[in-house]
């Protein structure tokens, strides 16, 4: 995996999400096919907690579903670190083992996004905003 693609008007989007839900975690669905994300699916964090996020199942279902009839992979999962800089987190990374795809975290901190995913470690991955 070399780099992910965001375009701006999802980083756009992903941002003000994340604005919005402070103090919570925000999250979302990106979908695209490779490593460009061409559409995102805002989700709600149902612990609405600052520091931890979960999708419900029946999100989940309908995101997974919206794919299929897009035609686009679930290529990554967004969620925002409101109090804290842009990092998997130690709950982040068991969350990774089993969702392998891009994890994209913004910060509230300095608002800043960073991608990564696991291999055997964590490893960043640029973010190509276009």
């Amino acid at each position: 995996m070399q780099k992910l693609t965001l375009p701006e008007k999802f980083k756009h989007i992903l941002s003000e999400h994340a604005i919005k839900e402070n103090p919570n975690e925000s999250c979302a669905i990106l979908y695209g096919k490779g490593e460009i994300v061409s559409d995102i699916f805002l989700a709600r964090n149902i612990e609405e907690s600052p520091v931890n996020f979960t999708i419900s199942n029946e999100e989940l279902l309908k995101a997974y579903s919206l794919a299929e009839e897009k035609k686009l992979d679930v290529i990554g999962i967004f969620h925002s670190h409101p109090q804290s800089k842009a990092y998997p987190s130690n709950t982040d990374k068991k969350f990774m083992e089993s969702n392998p795809v891009i994890w994209v975290i913004y910060s509230g901190i300095d608002e800043s996004f960073r991608a990564f995913y696991l291999d055997s470690e964590i490893i960043e991955i640029p973010i190509d905003f276009n």
